[in-house]
């Protein structure tokens, strides 16, 4: 991946690494990438609840506008449903303004495909040498794009049921809910109206929180990052479970009727087993990535299924899925791919399967959650100045090393950059938790030693 994109996205500290200049030239070449030399295409654009998202969404619909792209404005929706909406409503490519689960100074910026898919590595790359050409500094390259004057500027249209058409869609996916008393954390985000009315709308008894978004709340001590909340509020409201969403809702984390985390391992374990009992499961297999628990890679293998690993970050999940014809993958964190159903991890559609599995099963998501053997984890998260030093570090190198024969053929280590913050993640596995804890704490201090 190049200077702009990451793993998911542009992304960055708002008006300062992700200015409203940046974002004007990724619309004109995002929109320039997409015509492909025709007069024309229309791209919607969705937003979460951040303030910075006005600023952003303007800069880059006027981007979009200046070499005659049209935009379909969407306003707040989760960024599945921008997925969703590109295909329904026949655009050329979709637009997300979000920094999904990041704190309200961060920003972010990432297309969908008109078949609702995340970019290639390789479309991306275009859309960046247009920005900033190939020595990663701005060039004017964007200036050289088509400037149309009179007619052939583009034009806003603004979406009026893009809430109403995504709601529909998802109610039509989702079980009878009737009887069922359910906790739903909107982390004062893009899920803020949608989620509790699709429950609502499916029957359930819905008790929100956190849905109301004022542009400095959206993540702040509450959503997915912080399922504490959504538990406590479970148990004050004696609720058969709990949803906790993150700022745009492309992933969720259950809570069981005890207050207990159910996190995407144990999502991704409740409803595949599911399928693969019912043979409904292709290739009896599901993706997730390397950070995920090995209890899931047993829980599978124990009933003849496979765990297959892709790289840390979903658009790797699903490029595994889509080249393996596989139909559920996902990871830890809750973002998780129901390909059947979307093109991208979606929290509320993954919370309607988790529901069906329940109802059908007559059990309590407690005893469903059981399913999955769990390893003891650890995972740090060291901030750095310059996160690709370590890669280069004979002393980081050997601290991993040792690490690896600590922890022996049950455990593993595994360290990589972050892809979207300044972070190096460590993250340590195996069936003892004091050996895990001594040689994630010893690598992290060793990490921060060399990278700042």
């Amino acid at each position: 991946m190049g200077k702009l994109f990451g793993t998911d996205g542009v992304r960055g500290v708002a008006n300062v690494e992700l200015t409203p200049e940046l974002a004007f030239a990724i619309g004109r070449a995002g929109a320039a990438t997409v015509m492909k030399g025709r007069t024309s295409a229309s791209i919607a654009i969705g937003k979460d609840t951040r303030v910075s998202c006005d600023m952003l969404e303007a800069s880059v619909a006027a981007g979009i506008m200046s070499v005659g792209g049209h935009v379909l404005r969407l306003g707040v929706v989760p960024t599945p449903a921008v997925a969703f909406l590109t295909r329904d409503l026949g655009a050329d490519a979709g637009i997300v303004i979000s920094a999904s689960h990041n704190p309200i100074e961060y920003n972010g910026i990432k297309f969908f495909s008109a078949e609702g898919f995340k970019l290639s590595d390789e479309e991306e790359e275009e859309i960046e040498y247009l920005v900033l050409g190939y020595d990663g500094e701005p060039s004017g390259r964007q200036d050289k794009l088509p400037r149309p004057q009179g007619g052939g500027v583009g034009r806003m249209h603004i979406v009026d049921d893009a809430e109403d058409r995504y709601v529909r869609f998802a109610t039509s996916l989702g079980p009878d809910l009737s009887g069922l008393k359910i906790v739903v954390d909107c982390a004062n985000g893009a899920a803020f109206r949608v989620a509790p009315r699709i429950l609502r709308e499916l029957g359930a008894e819905v008790i929100p929180i956190n849905v109301d978004p004022n542009g400095l709340n959206i993540n702040v001590a509450c959503g997915s990052t912080h399922p504490e909340v959504a538990s406590r509020a479970v148990l004050e409201y004696g609720a058969d479970l709990g949803l906790s969403h993150d700022g745009d809702a492309d992933r969720v984390i259950a809570i069981d009727e005890k207050g207990n985390v159910v996190n995407g391992d144990h999502i991704m374990a409740i409803c595949g087993l599911d399928l693969l009992r019912r043979g409904k499961l292709p290739r009896n297999s599901i993706v997730a990535t390397v950070y995920s628990n090995l209890g899931l890679s047993r829980a599978f293998e124990r009933e003849g299924g496979e765990v297959i690993c892709a790289k840390a970050g979903d658009r790797y999940v699903l490029e595994e899925m889509r080249k393996q014809g596989i139909i559920l993958g996902g990871e830890q964190s809750g973002h998780i791919i129901f390909l059947e159903q979307n093109t991208t991890g979606d929290g509320i559609i993954t919370s309607l399967n988790l529901l069906r599995t329940l109802i059908q099963s007559g059990k309590p998501l407690s005893l469903l959650a059981r399913q999955m053997p769990e390893y003891p984890q650890l995972l740090i998260n060291v901030r750095v100045v310059d996160k690709e030093k370590y890669r280069c570090s004979a002393k980081v190198a050997q601290a991993v090393k040792e690490a690896e024969e600590k922890l022996g053929r049950e455990g593993r280590i595994f360290v990589r950059p972050s892809g979207t913050e300044p972070l190096i993640r460590i993250l340590g596995e195996g069936p003892d938790p004091s050996i895990i804890h001594e040689v994630v704490h010893s690598l992290a201090g060793i990490i921060r030693e060399e990278c700042g």
